[in-house]
This record gives structure tokens, sequence and C-alpha cells, in this order.
């Protein structure tokens, strides 16, 4: 038997997959392999070497204290010369490396403690690439890298985005690489907003989630026959901005809890797509 925790992209969502970490480590739950996508796979970076609840309330801790500044830094000469496209990108990928330079346990994929696997987009083909060996800030950068708000990271020849671009929540390597069981984190997306993001980088990082959301429901559906899948619910309402981190803690604190019940009455094994699906309140 072999576990496997899927977790998807999101932006400053990615503090509800935290939430999930948390409620699954305090029932003692952990993976064999970890496969993740854009801030799925740096929540992932962590949880290959700090798994318990211990290392996982440490990276909640970081959440908490995580700025929009420090990830998506400002630059007016990067802003503008992406604007007259001289390049390809709106906002350094600075915050994002120092981050995953602080923080990683490990140099190279091929080190992490237990075996970590990340998905980004070869910009040419349009194919998923999936990373599991060589340096591990320039992979999870990669993975991380949502197209003309990141720049795209050269690995091997190629020019790779964000693996949210063709798949978010990449269950079809989880199953490849031999999952039995998988459990699928997901960031979900801000739904049940009463207004429209505000802000260029807002508004592209909603739709983009909005998009990968949906594909993740049609993988569910796909999947869920033929591995013991399990999808643990994203929260509704949120109505925060996937690039606004100023809610971090409340969203950590509700996911867990709402993981906590969730272990505690599971039943549901098939239809969890419907979990999935756009909604109001």
């Amino acid at each position: 038997m072999t576990t496997a925790f899927v977790l998807s992209g999101g932006g400053s969502l990615g503090s509800i997959q935290v939430g999930m970490l948390l409620g699954l480590a305090e029932a003692e739950i952990t993976p064999d392999m970890i496969v993740g996508t854009s801030v799925g796979a740096m929540n992932g970076g962590w949880v290959a070497s700090r798994p318990d609840a211990a290392g996982i309330g440490a990276l909640a801790d970081l959440w908490r204290s995580l700025t929009r500044s420090e990830v998506f830094p400002t630059s007016l000469t990067v802003g503008l010369l992406g604007f007259l496209g001289q390049r390809r990108n709106l906002v350094p990928d600075t915050g994002v490396r120092r981050l995953l330079k602080h923080h990683l346990g490990f140099r190279r994929l091929e080190e992490a403690p237990i075996p970590l696997h990340v998905v980004a987009t070869d910009v040419l083909s349009g194919q998923d690439v999936l990373l599991s060996t060589g340096d591990a800030v320039d992979a999870i950068a990669a993975s991380a890298a949502i197209p003309a708000v990141l720049p795209p990271v050269r690995i091997n020849g190629r020019d790779l985005v964000d693996g949210g671009v063709v798949n978010n929540t990449p269950l079809s390597h989880a199953i490849a690489l031999g999952a039995t069981t998988v459990w699928v984190l997901p960031t979900g997306y801000s739904c049940a907003m009463h207004e429209s993001p505000r802000g260029a980088l807002a508004m592209v990082v909603h739709a983009f989630t909005l998009a990968i959301n949906q594909r993740l429901a049609l993988d569910v559906a796909r999947f869920e026959g033929t591995v013991d899948l399990r999808v643990v619910p994203p929260l509704c309402p949120v109505r925060v901005s996937p690039v606004d981190f100023s809610h971090a803690a409340s969203l950590i604190e509700r996911s867990r809890d709402s993981t906590r019940h969730w272990l505690s009455t599971r039943h549901r094994v098939t239809g969890q797509a419907d979990l999935l699906k756009p909604h109001r309140d």
C-alpha cells in the first residue's frame, strides 16, 4: 500500500491546504509520497521533510506571517517592461525563491526524506512535466510560475511555468507512480464572493483558480473508481482574493476544524467531484 498526498495550487489559498495538513497530521495520517503543483509544490516541499504535527504547525506559523509583498514583490521596472513586451512577467520571482531557499530542508528533489514530485508545464509543447530530480528551488519555482505573473524557469533546455495550466491536481502522476491511496488536498477557490476581485493580479490569479478547480473536478470523477481516492472538502464561503495573505490564520483554523470534522464522519467515497462544483452560499 502506497499513500500519496496530492496538493493543488491556488495562491494565498494555500493556507487552506495547511489547515487540511494539520488535521491529517493530528490524525497521524502521513504520506509515502507527495505530488504537488504551484503552491501545493511549495507546501509539499515543507511536508516532505517535516510531515508530523509539529512540522506542519511550524508551516502554519510561517503562513500566518506571510504578506503579499513577500510572495509577489512589486517592481515598477519589471511591471513596465512586461507591459511593453520586453519581459515575460509582471512580478519577479525573488520572493518565492527567497522563501524556498530559507525553508526547504533539502537541496535537490531526490534528497527529500519523503519522495517529492512537482508538476510544471512546458511553454512550447503545452505538456505537463513531472520533476522528480534536480535543483529543488528551481523545480518548485517552475511549478509555481503563474504565466505572465511570474517568470518561466528554464530546466533541461525547456521553459517551464505553473503546472496548474494543464494539471493543477496531478492525480494521474500519483497513480502512475504507484499510489494506491490518494489524499487530494485542494485549495479550492474564492467562492461565494459578493464582488469581483480588485486589481489585475488578483483577477488573473482568481480566474486561474476557477479554471483549475473545474479540471480537478473532472479528474476526481475520472479516477474515483481506480484508486482509494479521498478528497478533503475545500472551504466555502471564501471571500478572500488568492493574492491576499492577510486571512491565512483564520483560513488555517477553519480548514483544520473542517478537516477534523470530515475525518470523524467521512463515509462518502463516490461522487466527490460534487464537492468541487461552482456554488454560492
